[in-house]
């Protein structure tokens, strides 16, 4: 098997497993995957969910199947969000958690994400390095030689731990009956709605709730502008007090104001960073690089002390442990908690925000609206490129001089007095992304946008 997957080149990505479906994943992958984790990380109890995508169920049951032949006991969570293992893993204290997702990528695809002990990040040095050796190698694995030394399928985990999880993130706040448009993209995030909603004074109005693994409106991914029109019209149709969208696993979440319009994520990690903040009277607030003036301005007058982070959720997860962070955010939607395993969720982000409405009486947009003029942004402009390290040191041959300073947190930053940006190599996509930001001025950030992209046009 292990030699076959070979000739399509390894699923092993940066962050987690990911790879074409039946070529490089398929079920003896992922039993073969299930073996190698029980031989390299030899963990007694595991945690093992799956997205809604038509081949998840397969591969997470050949998953269970490849762990409890290596003798260790399986807690299965079914469909579900991947921050619904996060929680469990942790929650139960499991050894490992699996979630076999392809998350916001093509029907072509799928995949594992994984996490260690108390939903930690598992990284290339730890794990996903020497899990990629074991599985993509010739070495067989030992299976238990009796029934008795197999491992078990434990019952289901119980799904309203996790729900009172959510609740306890509005608790004690008075809320108001607002008219909220919920898409769920056919992926996962809706039955989650359909459970939180007795318990809320809120009118959800479903937009594709129902979990449907043949993507019969597309891969879920509002961070692409084509995806957005669905949940933007149902708030403008509906007179919506917002709208929240999330990807295929939910553990992204997506705004919209009340007057469709998509919110920058940029904005929110500013605007979450900052009531978190005051909730707790301090704390520290994870950002990552490629767009940071507004969250330091913000988390600093709230009296908080902004970290920047290289992009992705194993350094984030990390660096918030390191600095004791009560929040982290990605522009990308990935926001994290210090009171959820520091993990992303998909779900708190939301409700922080519907709470800090309800309480300040005040609309999503006008809680931006000031931001987005202090500091307008590009949003992330992806660009194709045959050699990305070739390109970023070309634009930083011919800007680095005239800057104020240059970044290297994650990829190139340069910063003048008034504009700055940031150029880096996907890690997980062969695209070269673009961010630019500048403080009040729309003109120059169209300018300094036009050189930057002609730049990489080359």
């Amino acid at each position: 098997m292990s030699r076959a997957a070979n000739k399509f080149g390894s699923p092993f990505k940066a962050y987690d497993v990911r790879g074409m479906i039946p070529t490089q994943i398929n079920t003896p992958f992922a039993y073969r995957f299930g073996q190698a984790v029980a031989a390299h990380l030899a963990p007694k109890q595991v945690v093992v969910g799956h997205d809604m995508r038509m081949d998840s169920g397969p591969l997470a049951a050949a998953l269970q199947q490849g762990l409890q032949d290596s003798g260790v006991n399986v807690h299965p969570v079914g469909r579900c969000g991947t921050e619904e293992v996060y929680f469990h893993t942790a929650q139960m204290d499991a050894d490992v958690g699996l979630m076999v997702t392809a998350s916001h990528n093509p029907d072509s695809y799928n995949g594992i994400k994984i996490v260690l002990k108390g939903a930690t990040a598992a990284t290339q040095e730890n794990t996903l390095g020497p899990l990629e050796k074991l599985v993509m190698g010739d070495s067989e694995f030992e299976a238990v030689t009796t029934y008795e030394a197999r491992g078990k399928a434990e019952p289901t985990l119980d799904r309203n731990l996790y729900i009172e999880r959510l609740l306890k993130q509005i608790d004690g706040i008075d809320l108001k009956p607002l008219k909220i448009v919920a898409h769920g993209g056919n992926g996962c995030a809706g039955p989650i709605i359909d459970l939180l909603e007795p318990h809320l004074p809120f009118e959800f109005i479903k937009v594709d709730n129902e979990p449907d693994g043949r993507l019969p409106n597309g891969i879920p991914n509002p961070l692409l502008p084509e995806k957005r029109q669905r949940a933007a019209d149902a708030v403008k149709a509906q007179g919506a007090d917002l709208g929240i969208a999330w990807d295929g696993d939910f553990d992204r979440c997506f705004f919209y104001d009340h007057e469709g319009t998509f919110v920058e994520g940029y904005y929110l990690v500013g605007l979450i960073g900052q009531t978190l903040v005051r909730q707790n009277g301090g704390g520290k607030v994870v950002y990552d690089p490629r767009l940071t003036w507004n969250t330091i301005d913000q988390i600093e007058a709230a009296g908080g002390t902004p970290i920047a982070c290289r992009t992705g959720h194993t350094f984030f997860k990390k660096v918030m442990r390191d600095n004791d962070a009560i929040y982290g955010g990605e522009m990308s939607a990935h926001h994290y908690f210090k009171d959820f395993a520091y993990c992303d969720t998909g779900m708190l982000p939301w409700l922080t925000i519907v709470a800090e409405i309800c309480q300040s009486g005040t609309s999503l947009k006008d809680m931006v609206a000031a931001r987005i003029e202090k500091f307008p942004c590009s949003g992330e402009i992806n660009f194709t490129v045959e050699d990305a390290p070739t390109t970023i040191k070309k634009i930083e041959d011919e800007l680095a001089s005239k800057a104020n300073q240059v970044e290297d947190i994650d990829g190139l930053g340069l910063v003048f007095d008034e504009w700055r940006c940031n150029i880096r190599a996907s890690n997980t996509e062969p695209l070269l992304r673009l961010n630019l930001e500048t403080r009040g001025n729309t003109a120059l950030l169209k300018e300094k946008t036009n050189l930057l992209s002609s730049l990489i046009r080359g």
